[in-house]
């Protein structure tokens, strides 16, 4: 289907195109092994599974409840049958997806590569494994087909979409195509994770606009722009209740609404004048202000130097120690202590939670 996105016109594939029909008949037959069971796999594999389709998991083996081996065995996946180590599910699938970390994926590489044979899929959901395979290692053979399918949220709601039936929108790439088939399986597999709809790119550009958006907008950039203002706020004697209210719960809960309903015009139209006039004065001091930034940041990422970084560190021993103490320290800072308060004097806001899950499970037909 074309598209016209702001003057530019693209092509997707929708879930009318390729309904779940063809995507279980496609992919009927074959085993689905997916490899990791941290972020993305549990969402995509509950999913897949969900959605009728042949899947195993593959986990490195690990005590406690916590664990992504613990957590698997909660949802159901049964050791010997549905639950394997990584190297007994990449034997046995006739589609690898690798899910783990891209800090990780280059060592997993190492353990399952002899089982990539001919014919095989090599499914990844980021660019990351083999846009940078000369400092990754993932480097398949000729005659193995690599895919992408990139659903464009976190693993969190990739599943909660499919529970209420809202599905996330992905992109997806085709590397190589040994087999003449990879386009097909690539849709399919979309398709059965749920995706609302599909868009084209290429590995190189996925992983470069996604290690962007991750470090810009999406979650650096607006944490650190928010921390601004609330400090700022702050210091010239405005409350916490307050200073949170205007910096965080405001967009979350009013007007990044209207955004995502009808775009930033809508929202613009539906504040007050004041509002308005102001905002539209002070938006490109503010574009100014970022724009150098940005430009640093793309460079960083084109030159794989954030790549490099991410390998680097990553790899570290105390990795899980040294980041579960950088989020406390966020945890524990006023400014979202602040919003832990704010959040707990909701209204009705447990009850509400609460209704939306029981709708969402209930509108969906969820296999166990």
């Amino acid at each position: 289907m074309k598209i016209n996105f702001g003057g530019v016109t693209e092509n997707i594939v929708t879930r009318k195109e390729f309904p779940l029909k063809k995507a279980q008949k496609v992919l009927k037959g074959k085993t689905i092994a997916v490899l990791g069971y941290g972020i993305q796999g549990p969402a995509q594999a509950l999913n897949m599974r969900d959605n009728g389709i042949n899947v195993i998991v593959g986990q490195r083996k690990s005590k406690g409840a916590n664990s992504s081996w613990g957590r698997a065995l909660k949802d159901g996946w049964v050791p010997g049958k549905t639950l394997f180590s990584i190297e007994e599910a990449a034997e046995k699938g006739d589609i690898v997806r690798l899910l783990t970390s891209d800090g990780s994926v280059g060592e997993v590489w190492k353990k399952i590569e002899k089982y990539m044979t001919p014919g095989k899929t090599l499914y990844l959901s980021h660019g990351f494994a083999y846009e940078y395979r000369k400092i990754t290692g993932v480097n398949p053979s000729k005659d193995v087909d690599v895919i992408m399918v990139a659903p464009k949220g976190s693993g969190t709601n990739v599943r909660r979409n499919f529970l209420n039936g809202a599905g996330i929108n992905s992109s997806y790439a085709i590397a190589q195509d040994a087999t003449g088939k990879a386009e097909e399986v690539t849709l399919a597999i979309g398709i059965a994770v749920d995706s609302g709809y599909l868009f084209p790119t290429t590995f190189h550009n996925e992983v470069t606009s996604d290690l962007v958006g991750e470090r810009g907008i999406l979650m650096g950039a607006l944490c650190g722009v928010m921390e601004a203002q609330y400090y700022c706020l702050r210091a010239n004697g405005h409350s916490p209740s307050e200073a949170f209210n205007e910096t965080c719960e405001e967009l979350t809960q009013s007007l990044a609404r209207l955004v995502e309903e009808k775009g930033m015009d809508c929202m613009y139209s539906n504040c007050s004048q004041s509002a308005q006039h102001c905002a539209l004065k002070w938006r490109p001091f503010f574009r100014k202000a970022t724009e150098p930034v940005f430009k640093k940041l793309y460079a960083s990422t084109k030159t794989m130097k954030e790549a490099r970084e991410v390998i680097r560190d990553t790899g570290r021993a105390d990795y899980k120690e040294f980041m579960a103490k950088k989020l406390q320290d966020m945890h524990d800072s006023e400014m979202w202590k602040a919003g832990e308060a704010v959040r707990s004097l909701r209204p009705h806001e447990k009850a509400k939670a609460n209704a939306a899950t029981a709708a969402g499970v209930k509108g969906r037909k969820v296999t166990k």
